[in-house]
């Protein structure tokens, strides 16, 4: 695999900018990589363990002279971020992200990137419920979905390099656009984490479940389920704040649909239960076609 981008810098240093940088290094496609993190805890655990070619000790030292600028720290300071690091970009070069909403990343972080600097959102979607330097591997991104949101008039070569880049870490690439996308992610990832958070929540006020019946118990419904329950708690509101508009409507037909739900099993009506979950069934049977038609 030959070099896309010469230089490299990753700001945040967590899972997603860890798995990227082993990623990176395993194709071959950058020949080198800086790093930056806010915390000077996370800066000397990146060093200890070899990641980044080179790890500096502010966010502006990272991006001098680097051909891609990619945002990995939380979407609710990707603005601030990109004021800080504005001053020292090259001039041609691009800034990516891979935070789970767009329309508010790009309206916070457009405005301070200077005259010539190529705008590129995106969105790996993968991920652990691990999080920190020493969470990420190379293996990540392997045929997940990675998706860039240009806004209008992005330079068109700017995108492919990107793309070419994602691909190369292993991903299948599609573009989208930002409100779109925002829809999408609320129904298949930021409403679920929501209904997990609240699951594990419920289980835990019940309080006639003990603890140890809920680990011993506990079946891969509950357990595989709640598991997004783990994620990091910052980063979780952040993205449901930035989000709130498509994710409170998919929220309020969710909040509606278990109300139904409700109704029926106060009324014992079997025959509306039954036909409730068969339209359910349908419905993921369709989708999970879908998805194995697509991966032929």
């Amino acid at each position: 695999m030959s070099v896309i981008y010469d230089r490299v810098a990753l700001i945040g240093l967590g899972l997603i900018a860890s798995s990227m940088f082993w990623a990176m290094k395993r194709a071959g496609v950058a020949d080198e990589v800086t790093g930056y993190a806010k915390s000077q805890e996370t800066r000397e655990t990146a060093r200890r363990i070899g990641l980044c070619d080179r790890v500096c000790d502010t966010a502006q030292q990272a991006v001098e002279g680097a051909d891609l600028v990619v945002l990995c720290v939380p979407v609710g300071v990707m603005g601030a971020v990109a004021a800080e690091i504005a001053p020292a970009l090259k001039p041609g070069c691009t800034v990516t992200d891979v935070g789970s909403v767009k329309r508010d990343v790009i309206a916070n972080v457009s405005p301070h990137l200077p005259e010539g600097v190529h705008f590129v959102p995106g969105h790996p979607l993968a991920g652990t419920e691990h999080s920190g330097p020493e969470s990420g591997f190379a293996e990540l991104f392997e045929n997940r979905w990675c998706l860039l949101v240009p806004p209008e008039g992005t330079d068109r070569e700017a995108v492919a390099r990107l793309r070419r880049l994602w691909e190369a870490l292993g991903s299948n690439v599609d573009e989208m656009e930002a409100e779109h996308h925002d829809l999408v992610l609320a129904v298949t990832s930021h409403a679920p984490h929501l209904i997990a958070y609240t699951m594990v929540g419920v289980a835990d006020d019940l309080g006639r479940v003990t603890d140890s019946e809920v680990i011993q118990y506990s079946a891969a419904g509950f357990r595989d389920f709640t598991r997004i329950a783990s994620s990091n708690p910052v980063m979780w509101r952040d993205i449901c704040i930035a989000n709130r508009a498509a994710l409170s409507d998919v929220m309020e037909r969710y909040i509606a649909e278990m109300g139904e739900l409700a109704q029926a099993l106060r009324r014992g009506d079997g025959d509306h239960l039954l036909e409730i979950f068969a339209r359910a069934k349908t419905a993921r049977d369709r989708y999970i076609d879908g998805i194995l038609d697509s991966s032929e």
